[in-house]
């Protein structure tokens, strides 16, 4: 596991002389938050897995392309989210064409917890509740609180993958905390009320 972002640096300068092993190891660091980034926006585990390989596949192809090898996973993050974009505005297109748009979104399930029943309920009603706020969300504050507490980056990240002001990144969070203290179904599943 790579620990810090000089790890990250020399890989990329390895990986800019011809080095497959350090490519795959890049990819094997990254993979696991790109897939849950992707996974928590997508419909389906198969698109998820698609649009993962089509955002590694992008950031390889355009890597020699990276000035700042520091930035490379807000970088990253943001291919990511730009192919989430590019997905949806292919389904609205196939949509307006007659085609179904499928939306059964389900949150990545660590193995041990579909063994217990309850906690495989609770987490269904999470996930209903957390689709449902999400859509009381407008596209900033749905953004800025899934990259937030979804994919757990720090403000200072999100500011960079969005390319957006600091101040601009802060009132979509908090206009989205201030709709979450009000939605109190989804507010004490949290909680755990």
């Amino acid at each position: 596991m790579l620990d810090n972002d000089n790890q990250i640096t020399q890989l990329v300068e390895k990986i800019r002389t011809g080095n497959n092993a350090s490519m795959e190891q890049l990819v094997d660091h990254f993979y696991g938050d790109i897939f849950r980034m992707v996974y928590y926006r997508v419909p389906s585990r198969m698109d998820a897995e698609d649009l993962t390989q089509e955002i590694f596949m992008q950031m390889i192809k355009s890597l020699p392309n990276l000035k700042d090898s520091s930035l490379l996973k807000h970088w990253l993050f943001r291919i990511a989210l730009n192919r989430i974009r590019d997905f949806y505005r292919k389904k609205s297109i196939l949509s307006f064409f007659g085609s179904t748009v499928e939306k059964d979104v389900d949150l990545p399930v660590k193995a041990d917890s579909c063994s217990d029943p309850l906690k495989n309920i609770m987490h269904k009603e999470f996930q209903l509740q957390l689709r449902k706020f999400s859509e009381s969300l407008s596209r900033g504050e749905r953004e800025v609180f899934t990259l937030r507490f979804l994919d757990q980056l720090e403000i200072k990240e999100i500011v960079q993958i969005l390319q957006k002001n600091e101040n601009t990144v802060k009132t979509h969070l908090y206009r989205a905390l201030k709709k979450l203290r009000g939605n109190s179904e989804l507010y004490s599943l949290l909680l755990g009320e």
